[in-house]
């Protein structure tokens, strides 16, 4: 079971990701609607994974990616994003993230990511 930071400014994807992640018994640690909640609830809740959407409010996936690993070089993030968004993703990756996850949600696909991500590692 992991501790999960869930960020994305529509409620309906984050209560749709949280109802999946709780159905593998991953517990969520904090709901973020932008960049800025993100990095705060990062710091204060110290999740094993990150679920970060790319398009948001205030600040964006990218801004709160690149803050999340001044944090925590370690982080793991999987980004969510919407088709089309190709150029960003692989921006993300190469600042960190470790995989990504196509809106909508497809539950199988959210929980081979995330059980990939958790158990990459580094070395």
């Amino acid at each position: 079971m992991a501790r999960i930071l869930i960020v994305d400014d529509a409620n309906f994807m984050k209560v749709t990701l949280e109802h999946i992640l709780q159905q593998a018994n991953h517990q969520i640690v904090g709901k973020a609607s932008n960049g800025e909640e993100a990095i705060e609830l990062y710091t204060q809740t110290e999740p094993d994974l990150v679920t970060l959407d790319i398009t948001m409010p205030i600040m964006n996936g990218i801004e709160a990616i690149k803050a999340i690993k001044q944090i925590d070089p370690d982080a793991k993030v999987i980004m969510c994003s919407a088709m089309g968004q190709q150029r960003t993703i692989v921006q993300a990756i190469e600042l960190g993230a470790k995989d990504f996850i196509v809106k909508p949600f497809d539950e199988n696909r959210v929980l081979e990511t995330v059980n990939r991500v958790l158990n990459w590692t580094d070395g």
